[in-house]
């Protein structure tokens, strides 16, 4: 692995990397490290204002591939104490896949679903997360996984103060609500690309104290962060 992400990138200091946790990343033989954070150190915005960009009107579902998977995330924003926190889970070691992961509540849509239902439904038997008390303000970018074969639908969603929530199933193992300030914390982000050019993929990662979020879920909190605000 490249040392440079405990280190000093050439002529530049670097912060030092948070520990995050003890997840083990499948990384390819051929890594770059890329470590320019698009948003200010330690960040931060009241929900109002973090979901105030976010498109209002659902996008159509255009699958990437034939045997795509519709599926759907609720990503909930709360107030906090230092500003906007986000609802993350992290998935049990017990899985056969994204074993011990943090993710968004969520999964696959069922027959005559629309992705918001698929969204509040999943979050109430993930966690508890009662489907009446989330607001649902808008969808991000539909994206599509090629390992799990998903097209996943991004339901953004607010609630009015944080509610205290435990895993109801053996899918995932923990709930946290994450301040959008420890994602923006120094030392927190940075980006990887994957593979040899032309074909290498770029890739999203927050190290924190005691968790990595990266995939899928570090994608959308990405966008989540860049917004035009």
């Amino acid at each position: 692995m490249d040392s440079r992400l405990n280190g000093i990138l050439t002529g530049n200091a670097v912060p030092e990397r948070r520990p995050g946790g003890q997840q083990v990343i499948p990384r390819p033989a051929h890594t770059t490290v890329e470590f320019d954070t698009p948003w200010p150190d330690h960040a931060t915005w009241p929900v109002h204002e973090m979901v105030q960009p976010v498109p209002s009107s659902s996008a159509p579902l255009l699958p990437t591939f034939s045997d795509a998977r519709n599926s759907a995330v609720l990503i909930v924003l709360a107030d906090g104490p230092q500003g906007a926190e986000v609802l993350l889970t992290r998935r049990s070691m017990e899985l056969r896949n994204h074993r011990g992961e943090i993710s968004f509540p969520g999964g696959r849509c069922d027959p005559g679903e629309t992705p918001v239902e698929t969204a509040l439904r999943e979050a109430h038997e993930e966690i508890g997360l009662e489907p009446d008390h989330p607001t649902v303000v808008g969808e991000l970018g539909h994206l599509s996984t090629i390992v799990s074969k998903s097209y996943i639908v991004p339901v953004v969603a607010t609630i009015e103060e944080r509610v205290e929530l435990t895993p109801q199933t053996m899918e995932a193992d923990r709930v946290m609500w994450t301040p959008i300030s420890e994602l923006t914390r120094p030392g927190t982000y940075h980006r990887e690309r994957w593979g040899l050019a032309p074909l290498d993929r770029p890739l999203h990662f927050f190290h924190l104290d005691d968790e990595t979020v990266w995939g899928a879920t570090a994608h959308m909190l990405v966008e989540l962060l860049t917004l035009d605000r």
